[in-house]
């Protein structure tokens, strides 16, 4: 979507290509998610997101989907080196994008030079052109912990800063961390929403907010609202 095309104007197969379709909960099968990817598919979204364990997944080779896998998830209170590892064995096994958690209660204490530190380890295990998104879990910081976080992301070189693990009793996105995370990085990184975007206007208003990923598990259900494009068959008129 370019900044001159409202959100509103997004069709299904157009919003599903900000969607990461997301299995992270800890009683996930493989059976589960094998069903993920077989949906993913079915509707077209970016990526799908799942827990290390789940690591390597068999994707269709005709299929345009994306593997993210997360690491330090979801309170982010592991060693750096532990992160760093741990996103090197998802590399080895075909991931395509990781997911970290910052270590939140170093972002409280204001000690950015640290949480700078923990995502350069792991970004250093992740070689370009894979991706590394940085959870920050926004809703259990204040604006300048906000600002600090993605600050020391944009140094540490991570491509995205996400909102949230969608675990946290703080909560998960809102419009307000969304926006205030986008004019932090400016053009120097992307923005994901994740944790409470479960239908399709929280989809568009995260959109429109600036994020340009969005982590969903109800993928179905945030699709189902959006417009579809103009049939071209004569009949249908």
């Amino acid at each position: 979507m370019t900044s001159s095309t409202p959100a509103t104007a997004l069709t299904a197969a157009g919003l599903a290509r900000y969607i990461d379709h997301t299995l992270l909960k800890p009683e996930a099968t493989q059976a589960d998610v094998a069903a993920l990817n077989a949906e993913a598919v079915e509707l077209g979204v970016y990526s799908v997101c799942v827990s290390p364990s789940m690591l390597p997944l068999t994707i269709p080779v005709d299929a345009d989907l994306k593997v993210a896998v997360v690491c330090g998830f979801p309170s982010g209170k592991h060693a750096s080196s532990i992160k760093a590892a741990e996103a090197a064995l998802a590399v080895s096994q075909g991931t395509d994008e990781v997911d970290m958690v910052i270590d939140i209660g170093a972002a409280k204490a204001g000690r950015f030079d640290l949480v700078e530190a923990d995502i350069s380890a792991v970004r250093a295990e992740i070689p370009a052109p894979l991706i590394l998104k940085v959870i920050i879990e926004s809703a259990a910081l204040t604006d300048d912990e906000i600002v600090g976080a993605c600050r020391a992301a944009v140094a540490a070189g991570a491509d995205f800063v996400k909102t949230s693990t969608g675990f946290h009793p703080a909560g998960g996105a809102t419009v307000h961390a969304v926006r205030l995370m986008k004019e932090t990085v400016g053009d120097a990184a992307l923005v994901k929403a994740s944790g409470g975007v479960r239908s399709h206007a929280d989809a568009l208003a995260m959109i429109e907010a600036g994020a340009s990923r969005l982590g969903v598990s109800g993928s179905t259900a945030v699709l189902s609202g959006a417009p579809t494009p103009p049939s071209t068959d004569p009949a249908a008129y």
